[in-house]
């Protein structure tokens, strides 16, 4: 009889592992947080839901400080960025301060942040999250998007990559 492992025997950082064989975008999500400032993070959790109506998802660990202003918040927006912005994908990924001080911004609907020079920003209606373990998928429906030309920044196996 085979048996199939189980997540009891599972060893994080190979499952870890094997999700970065996967190549991602890269985009920092955003929100106008609770208190009205500006929130993000880096996220490479992101992916097209359905396109009628027009849905996508983010999952965001719980222990983020960005997690309690996307549940309270009525939209966010979704910044994927170019290929020239790991340093601005590293700085949303570990900075612990005021994250958007010197960083430009326009607040787009529901004053989520849209950031300069990204690819594409999604600007969406909060529609709904559910829990799933350490993470909460947040679901919008984008109501707008922008689209510049450009290649995006590329995540694989621990590090930034280049298309092509």
């Amino acid at each position: 009889m085979n048996s199939e492992p189980t997540s009891a025997n599972l060893n994080p950082e190979e499952f870890r592992r094997a999700c970065s064989r996967f190549a991602t975008g890269v985009t920092v999500t955003t929100v106008e947080g609770t208190e009205g400032a500006p929130q993000g993070l880096t996220v490479n959790s992101f992916t097209s839901v359905s396109l009628d109506p027009p849905l996508v998802l983010v999952c965001i660990d719980k222990a983020a400080d960005t997690h309690l202003h996307l549940r309270a918040a009525k939209g966010f927006a979704i910044n994927i960025l170019a290929e020239e912005q790991i340093d601005l994908s590293r700085h949303f990924a570990t900075f612990s301060g005021d994250r958007f001080d010197g960083i430009s911004w326009q607040p787009g609907l529901h004053g989520a942040p849209i950031l300069g020079e990204v690819v594409a920003s999604l600007e969406c209606a909060s529609h709904s999250h559910f829990d799933a373990g350490d993470h909460t998928i947040f679901v919008g429906q984008v109501e707008r998007v922008t689209i510049h030309a450009g290649p995006p920044l590329v995540y694989f196996a621990g590090a930034y990559r280049k298309l092509g």
